[in-house]
């Protein structure tokens, strides 16, 4: 028997796949190339002041909104913010959640993982980055949808948005103090959002320096079944 559904006409439009036609000898190639790029990208908290390129973070959260989503809901809300108060506001809300975090919230394990890298409550890259970019999850709400795979969908555009302001020549950070719902009142956004992602972007400032970290080799994230 053949199953009915496979008979019927999907209920949205369709339209011919174009895929990029890329020879066979130059795929690895490619990929290798793109690795080199993205291996020398690095979290930086500290910023210059120097402005961002016209149309870049347009560029970049278009790049971010082709990602994958569950349903093709695609539950993500990009709010950028430039304003010098509001970033004022933004980092006074984050260093407070952060001091409750390390001095009260935190279990030894978790700032043991985190000493060697050198953070703590202080936050000023939320200032000093020309531009934030505050990621919400958009749940169901008056005007949205009940999303599907919402953690998942929004964290695939994010790492889209990571990449392409590398491309870019840019500085990011991904930062994500709890909780997060002071993001709203910052940002006016509404209860259907939920934050998730706070990424401070810019060029790094003079001297700037970053842990010397090591990635994990090929051997030990790849397995080959």
């Amino acid at each position: 028997m053949v199953d009915s559904a496979s008979t019927e006409a999907p209920s949205y439009p369709t339209t011919p796949l174009r895929p990029r036609s890329v020879p066979a000898q130059e795929a690895a190639d490619r990929c290798r190339a793109f690795h080199e790029v993205m291996a020398q990208r690095r979290t930086v908290r500290d910023y210059s002041t120097r402005p961002l390129p016209e149309g870049v973070l347009e560029a970049a959260i278009r790049t971010a909104s082709t990602a994958p989503s569950g349903a093709h809901v695609q539950p993500w809300r990009f709010v950028v913010v430039t304003d010098p108060e509001r970033k004022r506001r933004l980092r006074e809300a984050a260093e407070a959640e952060e001091r409750e975090f390390y001095d009260h919230r935190a279990s030894e394990e978790w700032l043991a993982a985190l000493a060697p890298i050198g953070t703590d409550w202080r936050k000023p890259f939320l200032e000093d980055a020309p531009a934030v970019i505050v990621v919400f999850e958009v749940h169901k709400g008056p005007s949205s949808p009940r999303p599907y795979y919402t953690k998942e969908s929004v964290g695939i555009a994010v790492g889209f948005l990571l990449a392409a302001l590398h491309q870019a020549g840019l500085a990011t950070l991904t930062h994500t103090p709890s909780p997060m719902r002071f993001l709203n009142e910052v940002c006016e956004r509404p209860a259907e959002e939920r934050a998730a992602y706070v990424i401070p972007v810019g060029y790094p400032a003079d001297g700037a320096l970053v842990p010397d970290l090591v990635r994990k080799p090929l051997d030990e994230v790849l397995v080959r079944l």
